[in-house]
C-alpha cells in the first residue's frame, strides 16, 4: 500500500510541476522538508522502542542495546570502508552523465532519470519497502512519498515529463522491495525482526538530522547494519 501511495503522490507532484512550473516559493519548499525532517525523527524514535521489545529481550537479554550498537558500529565501519554513500552518489552522476544528451528527448531522460535515482535510492525507500513488507506498517513510505510528491513538483517544474515516468520506476524498485521484506518475514524470528527495525530506527533519526540541516551524516555508510542486525541476534543469544 505504501508504494502504491508513494507511485500516486509523485504523479500528482510531478503533473503540478508541469503546470506550474517555477511559481512554487523555495521558502515554502524548505519549510515543507523542515516538518518532514521533524516527523522522520518521530518516526525514527518509534522504530528505535523496537529495541526493548519483548521478543528481542527474552532472545538475547541484556545485549539487546548492544546487538543494535554493534549493529551500527560495524556497518558504519564497513559502510564508510566501502564507500557506500560515496559510491551511491558516483553513481548517480555517471548515470546521468551516460544517457544526458541534447534536445527534448535528453531532457525527458535527465528528468527519468534523476529522480528515479532521488526517489530509489535512499534509505527511507530502502527502510519504508522493508518494513512495508514486513507488516511493520507503511508510515515510513508515507513520509517518503509526501518528500517525493514535494520532489517531484520541484524537478517537473523543469525537467517536465521524464519525471513523471519515474513513477513507474518508483512502483517497480520499491515494490521489489517489498516482495524481498515480505519473503524475509517468513524467514527472520520476531527478535530478529525487532532488531532489524531498531537499527533501522537510528538510520532514520540520522536521516532527520540531515533534512533539518543539522548534520549531514553519511547515512549510505550505515546501511550494512540492516543485514547485521538480525545476523548479531542468534550469535547474542549464545552468549
Amino acid at each position: 500500500m505504501g508504494t502504491i501511495v508513494n507511485v500516486a503522490t509523485v504523479v500528482v507532484g510531478a503533473g503540478l510541476g508541469i503546470v506550474l512550473g517555477n511559481r512554487i516559493p523555495a521558502r515554502t519548499k524548505e519549510t515543507v522538508t523542515s516538518v518532514l525532517g521533524l516527523f522522520t525523527l518521530v518516526i525514527g524514535g518509534t522504530s528505535v522502542v523496537s529495541m526493548n521489545s519483548a521478543a528481542l529481550r527474552e532472545e538475547v537479554g541484556s545485549f539487546a542495546m548492544i546487538v543494535v550498537l554493534a549493529s551500527l558500529l560495524v556497518g558504519a565501519v564497513v559502510g564508510s570502508g566501502v564507500r557506500i554513500e560515496d559510491r551511491l552518489e558516483q553513481g548517480a552522476t555517471w548515470l546521468r552523465g551516460r544517457f544526458r544528451g541534447a534536445g527534448d528527448s535528453a531532457r525527458f531522460v535527465d528528468g527519468l532519470v534523476t529522480s528515479t535515482l532521488v526517489f530509489c535510492i535512499g534509505p527511507l525507500a530502502i527502510l519504508g519497502s522493508i518494513s512495508d513488507g514486513l507488516g511493520r506498517g507503511a508510515d515510513q513510505l508515507y513520509v517518503k512519498a509526501i518528500l517525493d510528491g514535494f520532489a517531484a513538483m520541484a524537478f517537473a517544474s523543469t525537467l517536465g515529463w521524464g519525471v513523471l515516468a519515474s513513477a513507474l520506476a518508483v512502483a517497480l524498485i520499491q515494490g521489489s522491495m517489498t516482495a524481498l521484506g515480505y519473503f524475509a518475514g517468513d524467514v527472520l524470528s520476531v527478535a530478529q525482526i525487532d532488531a532489524l527495525t531498531a537499527a533501522g530506527g537510528v538510520i532514520l533519526l540520522a536521516l532527520g538530522l540531515r533534512l533539518l540541516g543539522v548534520k549531514q551524516i553519511p547515512v549510505g555508510d550505515l546501511l550494512p547494519a540492516l543485514l547485521l542486525a538480525p545476523a548479531l541476534v542468534p550469535l547474542a543469544a549464545l552468549v
